[in-house]
């Protein structure tokens, strides 16, 4: 089973640092404070499988210009954890967090629906060689830290900036299961994961049905190097490799994410030319229809940039190769040497 575990920040480098140490390696560098599109990152914690999703900060000094621009890159995170994910892990750094996180929340249940608290588990950052003991004083002690964690159901954890500190791995995901175990081990669901994975399947079907040809010319040149049982475990293989590819542009390439931003794009630039319009009635009806052509135009700009990333969603999860199948088979079952 692969544990899907969706990563949330405030703002600033924690949720970042908290990857780096869900994954034991420093998939974000130390200067990296926020992110444009969301990524997805795959690893291992105490022996289980983890998909680590990353989206931006829910809110900071850069996303308050452009609101709808912030929603619509929300989007992709929940394609990325599409079913819905196991766990929600709202991250905070110990020595920034401030009486005003304790509404993040709610800007949770805003941003992925009302019952997705009952998913979420505070986490904690910290850094260096600091009692743990004391750790747990302040949480208990410091009202806006023990506010916050009080409407995550009292779930929370504290963990090191250090990403090779893996000491605590293991009681985190104790505690994910725990709190698994009183949701009858079901994962965060919500229309619109539902709606995502639905636009995700479609998407893997319709990749699939253009790769048929491709997969069974590679099934025949499987048959023609093994037989019993070492052909099934080729055969397994070879197909899971190629569904776990498909899944992966499928989840930054659907329908229904396409039609978010597009609509996301409309709305700039409905609302780019009601402001333009609203400024040039200053220098009367020319002002207005000018103010208005030029105000659509910015704002149409601004809300296509999501469009221009969909563009550029192929360099994120790699470049197809030309023969897949024939790079597949020589790189990683090539048949023994007589």
């Amino acid at each position: 089973m692969e544990l899907r575990i969706l990563v949330v920040g405030s703002s600033g480098p924690s949720q970042f640092s908290l990857t780096n140490s869900i994954l034991g390696r420093e998939e974000f560098s130390k200067d990296v404070t926020s992110i444009v599109q969301s990524r997805k990152n795959l690893g291992d914690v105490a022996g289980t499988r983890v998909a680590v999703v990353n989206g931006p900060n829910l809110y900071g000094k850069h996303l308050s210009r452009t609101k709808m621009k912030t929603e619509m890159k929300r989007w992709p995170c929940k394609c990325l954890s599409a079913p819905g994910p196991h766990a929600l892990l709202m991250a905070f750094d110990l020595e920034q967090i401030c009486p005003n996180d304790v509404k993040t929340p709610k800007l949770m249940v805003k941003r992925f629906g009302e019952d997705a608290l009952s998913h979420t588990i505070v986490l904690l950052a910290y850094e260096g060689d600091v009692d743990i003991l004391a750790l747990e004083n302040r949480v208990s002690t410091d009202w806006h830290i023990r506010e916050l964690i009080e409407q995550c159901g009292g779930r929370y954890h504290v963990f090191n900036k250090n990403w090779r500190d893996r000491s605590r791995d293991k009681e985190l995901l104790q505690k994910i299961e725990r709190m698994l175990a009183t949701l009858d081990g079901q994962h965060y669901t919500s229309r619109s994961y539902g709606q995502a994975e639905e636009s995700v399947r479609k998407e893997e079907r319709k990749l699939l049905k253009k790769r048929a040809a491709e997969t069974e010319e590679a099934w025949r040149e499987l048959e023609q190097q093994y037989r019993g049982e070492a052909l099934r475990w080729q055969m397994d293989a070879y197909n899971n490799s190629v569904g776990a590819e498909i899944r992966a542009k499928a989840e930054m390439d659907n329908g229904w994410l396409r039609t978010s931003l597009a609509v996301g794009a409309g709305l700039g630039l409905a609302a780019g030319a009601a402001m333009g319009m609203a400024m040039g009635a200053v220098a009367g009806a020319t002002g207005m229809t000018v103010g208005g052509a030029f105000g659509g135009l910015m704002g149409g700009s601004a809300g296509g940039t999501a469009q221009v990333a969909i563009e550029h969603l192929e360099d994120r999860v790699g470049p197809h190769a030309t023969n897949f199948n024939t790079v597949f088979i020589n790189r990683f079952f090539r048949p023994p040497r007589s």
